[in-house]
């Protein structure tokens, strides 16, 4: 294991943008979320959740997919794939300071966007990016990434780092962190075991403390489709939600999209942005809506989230217990609520 002094973080961003892109939590109008490292920004690896996840990094809320020219009845199609490609060939990125539950969430969104038929926009960057995750320290009352089998205090990644008050303690897990260990390790000296030890035994204790640390997941399974589908609870649950979408939006592995054109002086742009399955719109088509309700919308994202993408990948949730939707829904309907209504043997 390597050690590197706190007070010497800026020299260590400074030598991996040498070389590479970094993409880092900075603190911005009085919030802090990933953003392109330069010289001077206020970095705060300290923050626990940035205000939106990683995420943006491999699917950006907005990204042009192809332009089209026109001359007459000619059409050019232009491939904004091959630009991208180039951009990342020429320097690929670093994403630093990624906290266990976002990590986990990137093999949520892997197994969307890389299964048959592969999304490439999100390949490019995905494939040119170096993941190095933060351990949490101070997990907040809004966590329960335990449920989910994550352990924040060791995070997977091709690097795993820890952050005390002293230093920044670094080890290496895959070829590319190893790469990059090899391009700053002129910055660091050996040592840090006993610390991060203690640091991980802590976390533990305080995430084994936690409100939602025995949150009951064991209803939710695929034989009991059609029986949750159907539990009246969703009327209740549902009544406030105001269809704003900000679960979705701050949500590390909602992944819905809406692909629009844009018409320039200089011929159309395609675009994609983030879209939300909470909206009256969503998929609205020329005869209408299959979920005219908001109750409808809102049991397809927790139904989603807990039994449908679960049932088709090998067990895995799309919810990594992060918390932000705890933490922003104006109404306080999250999945917390949802897991205690209908979760375990709520029925018995």
């Amino acid at each position: 294991m390597l050690k590197i002094a706190k007070e010497r973080l800026n020299e260590l961003y400074a030598k991996i943008n040498e070389t590479m892109g970094l993409f880092i939590p900075v603190k911005k109008a009085g919030e802090v979320n990933y953003a392109v490292w330069s010289e001077g920004k206020e970095v705060s690896l300290e923050t626990l959740k940035t205000v939106k996840s990683p995420k943006n990094i491999f699917f950006p809320q907005t990204e042009n997919m192809m332009k089209f020219k026109t001359d007459g009845k000619n059409i050019e199609v232009i491939d904004v794939r091959q630009a991208l490609a180039e951009k990342t060939d020429e320097k690929p990125f670093v994403a630093f300071g990624v906290k266990a539950c976002d990590y986990k969430a990137i093999e949520v969104l892997d197994k969307v966007f890389l299964a048959d038929p592969v999304d490439t926009y999100y390949q490019i960057r995905r494939e040119a990016t170096t993941i190095v995750t933060l351990a949490c320290s101070r997990p907040e009352e809004s966590c329960f990434c335990g449920v989910f089998g994550i352990d924040a205090a060791a995070p997977q990644g091709d690097v795993t780092t820890w952050l005390d008050d002293n230093y920044l303690y670094w080890r290496a897990n895959t070829e590319k962190g190893e790469s990059l260990t090899e391009l700053v390790k002129e910055l660091f000296e050996n040592g840090g075991e006993a610390e991060v030890e203690a640091q991980q035994a802590a976390t533990k204790a305080v995430l084994e403390s936690l409100p939602f640390a025995a949150l009951d997941l064991s209803r939710f399974k695929p034989e009991n489709l059609n029986e949750l589908f159907d539990d009246p609870a969703w009327e209740s649950l549902s009544e406030a939600c105001l269809g704003c979408g900000t679960c979705t939006f701050v949500c590390p592995t909602c992944q819905c999209f809406d692909i629009r054109d844009f018409k320039t002086n200089e011929g159309v742009i395609r675009y994609r942005c983030w879209d939300s399955c909470m909206y009256s719109d969503f998929t609205l088509m020329a005869h209408g809506n299959s979920r005219t309700t908001q109750m409808q919308r809102y049991r397809q994202r927790f139904m989603h989230k807990l039994v449908y993408y679960p049932s088709q990948n090998d067990g895995l949730y799309s919810c990594v217990g992060c918390g932000r939707c705890v933490n922003k829904c104006p109404q306080r309907l999250n999945i917390v609520k949802v897991i205690k209504t209908l979760g375990g043997n709520a029925n018995d």
